[in-house]
C-alpha cells in the first residue's frame, strides 16, 4: 500500500462550503477548524500538503499562514498545470499524488491525479470521476475525513 506523495487541495467548496463574505476589505471565507487540525497532522507526519485556488484572497493566504502551509497556487486558472508544477517541485508523478477538488474547474487536475477526492457536496460531474468521495461536505470536515483516511494507510 502506497501513500500519496503530495496532497493538494482545492480552497472554496473544499477547505471551505463555498460561500464568500463581502466587507469593506473584501471577499473572505469561513474555514473548519478540524479540517485545519487534520492538515496540520499530515504536515507534522510528514506529507507535503499545498493549496491550489482559483482566487487569491488574504483569508486563504492567513489559514495558510496559520496551518504552516507554504506551498501555495493562489488566483489559479489552470489546475492541471498548478498541479503537475507542484507534483514536478516535490519529485513525485501526480499520478502518485492526491488532489481535492469540489467543481467542474478542478477536473483537470482531478483527471492526472492518482488519488482523485472531492467532498459529499461537490458537483455531479466532479463525483462521478473521484476514486474517493467524502461523506462530509465541503467546509465541514471533509478535508479531515481526508486526513484521517491518509493517516491510518487506508489509501491503496
Amino acid at each position: 500500500m502506497r501513500s500519496p506523495g503530495v496532497l493538494a487541495f482545492d480552497v472554496d467548496g473544499v477547505l471551505t462550503d463555498g460561500r464568500l463574505s463581502y466587507g469593506p476589505a473584501g471577499p473572505s471565507q469561513a474555514f473548519d477548524a478540524h479540517d485545519g487540525a487534520g492538515l496540520i497532522e499530515l504536515r507534522r507526519n510528514g506529507f507535503t500538503v499545498a493549496l491550489i485556488s482559483f482566487r487569491d484572497l488574504v483569508s486563504t493566504r492567513m489559514r495558510a499562514r496559520d496551518l504552516g502551509i507554504q506551498l501555495l497556487f493562489l488566483g489559479c486558472t489552470d489546475k492541471e498545470a498548478a498541479f503537475r508544477d507542484l507534483c514536478s517541485f516535490a519529485g513525485v508523478d501526480p499520478g502518485r499524488s492526491l488532489f481535492m477538488g469540489d467543481d467542474r474547474m478542478d477536473i483537470p487536475a482531478l483527471k492526472i491525479a492518482g488519488y482523485p477526492a472531492c467532498p459529499a457536496d461537490a458537483h455531479r460531474d466532479v463525483r462521478e470521476i473521484c476514486r474517493i468521495r467524502t461523506s462530509r461536505p465541503g467546509g465541514a470536515g471533509a478535508v479531515r475525513e481526508i486526513a484521517d483516511l491518509v493517516l491510518s494507510g487506508g489509501l491503496a
